[in-house]
C-alpha cells in the first residue's frame, strides 16, 4: 500500500495500487539497436516498481538529444524541453510541486555544453531531484559531431582528425562544485550496478547527479569497448555506504575502498587514469534542498498584510 502525503492541491488518500515494470512502459523505444539507453530504460521501470511511484507523481524532464527521448518511453508525466534547458524546468517543476518525485535524463552535450552553467547553478541549489546524464561522448541524433566529453583524438564529422581538446570531466566537473551532495558514476552494461546506482540516488535527499558511461554503437562504438570486453579495467568504489551490489564484485576484481564522505579522495578517485571507476564518488547527506529554503523566505499574501501593517505600526505617530 501507498501512503500518499499532503500535496500543494490537497491531502491524497491511501493508495491501493501496485505496479509492475509493464505499468511503466510507454511508445516501443526507437532507439538504435545495442544503444545503451535501452538497459537504462529498463533500469528506470525497474526502479519505478520497485519504489511504486505512482505514475501521476511521477516526472521525467529532458532536453534534446536520443537519450532525451525518455519521457515519451516511460508511462508518468513528462516534458521533452528545448536543448540545455532540462534542468531549469525541473527546478521549475520542484518548486511548485516538491511532492512530486522528479527525474531529468540529459546527454554529455545536452548538459556539459549548452547547458552547462544551468548543471553548475542546479548543483548549487541542490534540489531533491534525480539527474541522469548519459554519455556517449558525441552529439548522436545530430549524427556524429564532437562533443563536450569525446576523448582527444576521437574522429567526429566536425572534427575528422580527431578531438582537438581532451574531453570535459563531468564527475570532477560536479565535485567542484558548491552543495554538490551526491555525485556516482555506473555503465549501460553492468545492469545490476547501474540499477543499484539509480537506486541510491532515489533515496538520496537533495541532487543525485548519476553520469552513466553509455554505449552508442553507431558513432562511439569503441569508446568503452576495452572495459565491456575485460572487467580488470573497472575498478569498483565499495564502501558500506557506497553503492552496494555484491553480484558483480566477483566480476569486477578491482575494488578501492572508498568513503563517500571523503570529498578529498573523491576528488582523486575522478581523475582519469586510463581506468573506467563505477561507484559513488561522494555523498552529504546534510545540505539543505533548495525547494525547502526557498520555502521558508515565501509568505502567504495574508502574512505579507501582516508584516506589512507590523512594520507600519513601527512608525505610527
Amino acid at each position: 500500500m501507498i501512503q500518499e502525503g499532503c500535496s500543494l492541491l490537497g491531502c491524497g488518500v491511501d493508495d491501493d495500487r501496485s505496479f509492475s515494470m509493464d505499468d511503466y512502459a510507454s511508445a516501443t523505444a526507437r532507439w538504435c539497436p545495442g544503444c545503451g539507453d535501452h538497459a537504462v530504460l529498463t533500469a528506470v521501470e525497474r526502479l519505478l516498481a520497485a519504489e511504486q511511484l505512482p505514475p501521476e507523481r511521477t516526472v521525467f524532464v529532458s532536453g534534446i538529444g536520443c537519450s532525451s527521448r525518455f519521457p515519451h518511453y516511460v508511462h508518468t508525466y513528462g516534458f521533452h524541453g528545448l536543448h540545455g534547458r532540462a534542468l531549469p524546468v525541473a527546478t521549475g517543476v520542484k518548486l511548485r510541486r516538491p511532492d512530486l518525485h522528479v527525474f531529468v535524463v540529459m546527454g554529455d552535450g545536452d548538459c556539459c555544453s549548452i547547458g552547462a552553467g544551468h548543471w553548475i547553478h542546479t548543483t548549487r541549489y541542490n534540489p531533491d531531484m534525480v539527474v541522469l546524464m548519459l554519455d556517449n561522448g558525441v552529439y548522436g541524433l545530430t549524427k556524429n559531431q564532437t562533443s563536450p566529453t569525446t576523448p582527444q583524438g576521437l574522429p567526429s564529422n566536425t572534427q575528422p582528425k580527431g578531438a582537438y581538446l581532451p574531453g570535459l570531466n563531468p564527475i570532477s566537473a560536479t565535485l567542484g562544485v558548491t552543495n554538490a551532495s551526491f555525485v556516482a558514476q555506473t555503465g549501460d552494461w553492468v545492469p545490476e550496478h547501474l540499477y543499484q546506482t539509480m537506486s541510491a540516488a532515489f533515496h538520496h535527499r537533495g541532487f543525485s547527479f548519476v553520469r552513466v558511461l553509455q554505449r552508442c554503437p553507431k558513432f562511439t562504438e569503441t569508446l568503452f569497448l576495452d572495459a565491456v570486453r575485460d572487467p580488470k579495467n573497472v575498478e569498483l568504489l565499495l564502501h558500506p555506504n557506497g553503492i552496494v551490489a555484491p553480484e558483480i564484485e566477483e566480476i569486477y576484481e578491482n575494488h578501492t575502498s572508498h568513503d563517500p564522505s571523503d570529498l578529498n579522495s573523491a576528488h582523486r578517485l575522478a581523475q582519469e587514469d586510463g581506468r573506467v571507476r563505477l561507484g559513488l564518488f561522494y555523498q552529504n547527506r546534510g545540505l539543505p534542498v533548495y525547494e525547502e529554503v526557498r520555502s521558508e523566505h515565501l509568505h502567504s499574501a495574508e502574512q505579507k498584510l501582516e508584516l506589512l501593517n507590523a512594520e507600519l505600526d513601527r512608525y505610527a505617530v
